[in-house]
């Protein structure tokens, strides 16, 4: 049986995240890649807890790591 509770989560979860980049999005260099970058690790890290064995999540985990890695790495290839 579905979980009635879990879009209602996962919207909310979108809202928060447009949130969070929208205000990070507004901090002057480096702290806005930084925090970009911080907030990928984070979504990234617990989209890998979550995963419970389904490889998918487990590679999208992955993407959004190395998205984080590279947001800190090479800040001077970051779109404006």
């Amino acid at each position: 049986m579905p979980d009635p509770l879990r879009p209602v989560l996962g919207l909310l979860g979108l809202v928060i995240g447009f949130g969070l980049y929208a205000l990070a999005g507004r901090l002057a260099e480096p702290w806005q890649s930084v925090t970009l970058a911080l907030l990928f690790a984070l979504l990234g890290a617990a989209a890998w807890g979550y995963a419970q064995g389904e490889r998918w999540i487990h590679v999208l985990a992955g993407v959004l790591l190395a998205y984080a890695l590279f947001r800190l790495l090479f800040p001077f290839l970051n779109p404006r």
